[in-house]
């Protein structure tokens, strides 16, 4: 490149122009190398790379959507994305987006109801998004987006199966089941379970595959004790635990209490420290078993059992589902994917 054009390029940001100059090949190559045409040598399409990196060229989506009527950008809207399965599923919705050439934005909800949603909606269809992924844990949320006329492509997460929309979802049920099983398979004459907020689906789904799982293999089912997702919460129903374990202030007769399912890692962490203070051994004197799989579970004193949910697979379903919508033109509301946990066996749930 000559002296003249590198100052030209001080001046101004670098054009596709800038790029096929440098490069030596049609403006049209460019475009097809940025749009991952097919249709490109290889040798060409390494040429055309090293002239983007090489003047810092970057894609202007502004003039892309005059041209194109496409703004490759989608939208997100989330209830409760500080909790980790929330902010997961968000992370594993942009990681997804990105790969695929999308921009994401999101939005986040404090309420659950219809006009709550619809405003949320309305933001992000002014921010010219094309569709957008819902996380719906909740009830309500759910009950809301059901009143809602969508003006682009939805698909929603974690939304249960009665919606005429789009879903992905991981298998909660089938969560509870396999660490209700692997405790009962253990020797444990029955599990007992710290459940979620009871508005919220995946909690509902985790307790009714616990309650299963017990049902059918003739053990007794003990009451659910409550929770809301807390170390608190955990802490509190460790603590009733530890009055049956001891008699002080018992209900329920002498079921034993020798196995927990906690319905998160981060109530079981609650429930550990209860059972810590009150001298109980884990899992000498009571096993006790998660969900989710959070970074820090395996550092838990003793490391703990849980459920492991691949967000990573959920956002990539999500987003797949979403612009298969878009560049195919086809609502398909009876679409679902459905990903399978995995049960994680560590120290809490079995002796070493």
């Amino acid at each position: 490149m000559s002296q003249t054009a590198r100052n030209d390029q001080t001046r101004r940001a670098p054009t596709m122009a800038d790029v096929a100059q440098v490069a030596g090949v049609s403006h049209q190559t460019v475009s097809r190398v940025l749009s991952n045409h097919p249709n490109v040598r290889e040798s060409t399409r390494a040429e055309v790379q090293r002239a983007i990196e090489q003047l810092g060229y970057r894609r202007n989506s502004s003039a892309r959507a005059l041209v194109t009527r496409r703004t490759l950008a989608l939208g997100v809207v989330a209830c409760n994305p500080t909790l980790f399965g929330p902010s997961s599923t968000m992370f594993g919705l942009e990681e997804a987006a990105r790969d695929e050439g999308y921009m994401v934005s999101s939005v986040t909800l404090r309420t659950y109801t219809a006009p709550a949603l619809k405003d949320a909606i309305d933001q992000l269809s002014d921010w010219g998004v094309e569709g957008i992924v819902v996380i719906v844990p909740h009830r309500a949320a759910v009950g809301a987006l059901a009143e809602l006329k969508l003006p682009f492509p939805v698909v929603t997460v974690e939304g249960g199966h009665s919606l005429p929309i789009a879903g992905v979802s991981v298998d909660q049920e089938l969560g509870a089941r396999l660490v209700t099983g692997h405790l009962l398979e253990a020797g444990h004459r029955t599990v007992w379970h710290v459940a979620g907020p009871p508005d919220w689906l995946e909690a509902g789904a985790r307790t009714q595959g616990w309650r299963a799982t017990l049902e059918e293999a003739g053990a007794e089912v003990p009451p659910p004790l409550a929770g809301d997702w807390t170390p608190l919460s955990g802490y509190r129903a460790g603590q009733e635990l530890v009055g049956r374990m001891t008699g002080v202030g018992a209900r329920g007769g002498a079921l034993p209490v020798t196995a927990v399912f906690v319905a998160n890692d981060q109530m079981a962490l609650g429930v550990l420290r209860a059972f810590r203070e009150a001298g109980l051994s884990v899992p000498g004197k009571v096993a006790i078993a998660g969900f989710d799989d959070i970074p820090e579970a395996e550092f838990f004193a003793p490391p703990l059992t849980t459920v492991r949910q691949d967000f990573a697979a959920v956002g990539q379903a999500s987003i797949r589902m979403l612009i298969d919508q878009l560049e195919s033109g086809v609502v398909r509301p009876d679409e679902r994917v459905v990903i399978e946990p995995r049960l994680i066996v560590r120290g809490s749930s079995t002796p070493t």
